[in-house]
């Protein structure tokens, strides 16, 4: 089965920058990132095919954050720009190795170990 692993996060000021990473262990479908506050709904924000390269966000990111891959590392970035306080959660990646279409986030199954982003004012 293919693992997922987390790196980046932590702590930056109103309109800062970070960068998450998520590397799987082998060939995957598609990567996304979710991110949940303690006591919600996990809530997924972007997602990427990883053949075509096709991404597609949810419109609270749109502009901020963007998604890229590194198809020989099987790695996806999640940059993240003009960060907010309402975006202090914690992040997680996922995946989906057969074939999911458009790669809703519904189809999700394999997760990686999440990374707290804190955004300080």
């Amino acid at each position: 089965q293919v693992h997922l692993v987390q790196s980046g996060g932590g702590s930056v000021q109103t309109g800062g920058s970070l960068r998450l990473s998520c590397e799987a262990s082998g060939p995957t479908y598609c990567v996304g990132w979710f991110r949940q506050a303690p006591g919600k709904q996990r809530e997924g924000l972007t997602r990427i095919l990883i053949g075509s390269g096709n991404v597609n966000d949810v419109n609270s990111v749109k502009g901020r954050f963007t998604l890229s891959r590194d198809k020989t590392k099987k790695t996806v970035y999640l940059q993240m720009n003009n960060l907010k306080p309402d975006d202090t959660d914690m992040y997680y990646c996922a995946t989906v190795v057969a074939n999911s279409g458009s790669c809703p986030f519904s189809s999700f199954n394999i997760w990686g170990q999440g990374t707290q982003v804190t955004v300080y004012s």
